[in-house]
C-alpha cells in the first residue's frame, strides 16, 4: 500500500480532527504529530491552519456534494430529488453518529478574522441552495422568484434538520422536516 504524500497526509489528519474535535480544539503541533510530518514540510504546503483548514472545506464540500448527487440520482423528477436528499442527511448523519455538518461546525468555531474559512462556508451553502433552487424551477408552475423562494425555505428546513438531528442525536429532526418539504412541494 503507497503511503499517501504530506499534503494529503495533511488534509486527511486535519480533517479528521476539524470535524471530530473542532478547529479552535486542534492545534498546528497536533496535526503535524498525528500526519507524522516535519513542521517545515507542512509550511511548504500551508502557510497557515487557516489554510489547512480552507483544504479541508474544499475536499469536504467536493465529497459532500457528490455523494449527494449520488444518492438522488436514482430519482427521476425533482420533488422526489428533493425528498431524497433528506434521505441523504438521515444516511449521512446516522453514519457518522449524528456529529453535524463540518461547514456548520466549522463556522461556529471560528475566529472573527478567518475570513478565507468563511468564503469557503458561504460558497459550500451557496452552491447547495442554486442546486436546490435550480430543481425547483423544474417544475413550470413556479416563477423563477418562486421557485427561489421555495427553494430557500427547503434550504431552510435542510440546514435546521442537521443542526437539530446534531443536538438531539436522533434522526426525527431530518424526518419531521422531510414531511413539512413534502408538504411546501404538493400545494
Amino acid at each position: 500500500m503507497k503511503r499517501s504524500g504530506v499534503k494529503e497526509r495533511i488534509i486527511e489528519t486535519a480533517s479528521r480532527l476539524f470535524y471530530n474535535e473542532g478547529y479552535n480544539q486542534t492545534g498546528i503541533n497536533q496535526i503535524i504529530e498525528e500526519a507524522n510530518v516535519a513542521k517545515a514540510s507542512m509550511y511548504q504546503h500551508f502557510r497557515s491552519k487557516e489554510d489547512i483548514a480552507v483544504a479541508y472545506l474544499e475536499r469536504r464540500h467536493q465529497i459532500w456534494m457528490n455523494n449527494l448527487f449520488d444518492f438522488v440520482s436514482g430519482q427521476t423528477d425533482y420533488k422526489n430529488k428533493v425528498l431524497s436528499s433528506f434521505e441523504y442527511l438521515n444516511s449521512w448523519l446516522t453514519e457518522v453518529g449524528f456529529r453535524g455538518c463540518g461547514f456548520q461546525n466549522i463556522i461556529t468555531d471560528l475566529p472573527k478574522d478567518h475570513t478565507k474559512i468563511k468564503a469557503q462556508t458561504l460558497y459550500h451553502k451557496n452552491v447547495l441552495r442554486k442546486w436546490i433552487q435550480d430543481l425547483v424551477k423544474e417544475d413550470k408552475q413556479y416563477s423563477e422568484n418562486e421557485a427561489e423562494e421555495l427553494g430557500d425555505e427547503i434550504m431552510v428546513l435542510l440546514e435546521g434538520a442537521i443542526m437539530l438531528s446534531q443536538i438531539q442525536k436522533a434522526a426525527w429532526p431530518i424526518l419531521k422536516a422531510k414531511n413539512v418539504c413534502q408538504k411546501l412541494l404538493n400545494k
